[in-house]
């Protein structure tokens, strides 16, 4: 029930990243509710397709296209007052991230997966809407950029599956895991930390 919780927060979360870029890229009401449609969904339907469970739940279920329908019109129509609360699309990418590389790596656990591999499941979870909704807006991934990003969900994944692995119940290494991520990546933001770059002789 928790995973379910953080799942469909998620889909929200980042439907509204997609939905407020949109809105800045000036694209039409179909555009912002399709936009925020890839951005929430991207990651979900890359886990499922490698873990073998098609057709993805996104496109079983009615929940999640609904959800982003309803996060993309509200970016549309009030975009001037959701902007208004300080929440920038990178504060909603993040909290996203940290959602969805929980709920990525809780079910690739139940997959089967090994903690490492699970973890791994769920950064690629966590960065999938994000790279979607760059690509399709022509920004440069964010993942691909020097900023914490993928780090910061396979961080946050990772308490998650060591935890299982240790026997700590789900309910305690979910939120904690989300909450790392999106620390992570917001204090990153902050002050500016970067991985190092590549120095090629």
């Amino acid at each position: 029930m928790l995973i379910e919780l953080l799942d469909i927060t998620g889909t929200f979360v980042f439907a509204l990243s997609g939905g407020m870029r949109a809105v800045r890229r000036r694209l039409d009401p179909f555009g912002v509710v399709f936009l925020a449609f890839v951005a929430a969904n991207s990651g979900g339907v890359l886990r499922d397709v490698l873990l073998g469970a098609t057709p993805p739940v996104a496109f079983v279920s009615w929940h999640y296209l609904a959800i982003s329908a309803v996060a993309g019109l509200a970016c549309f129509f009030r975009y001037q007052p959701i902007q208004a609360l300080s929440m920038p699309v990178a504060v909603f990418d993040a909290v996203g991230l940290g959602l969805f590389a929980v709920v990525g790596a809780r079910k690739a656990m139940d997959a089967g997966l090994n903690p490492l591999m699970a973890a791994v499941i769920g950064m690629l979870t966590a960065v999938g809407g994000g790279i979607a909704r760059d690509v399709l807006t022509a920004r440069t991934p964010m993942v691909l950029r020097r900023e914490i990003y993928a780090l910061a969900a396979f961080l946050g994944a990772g308490v998650l599956t060591f935890g299982d692995f240790v026997g700590i119940p789900a309910w305690i290494t979910a939120p904690l895991g989300a909450a790392l991520t999106t620390s992570l990546r917001l204090i990153a933001l902050k002050h500016g930390w970067n991985l190092p770059n590549a120095r090629p002789e």
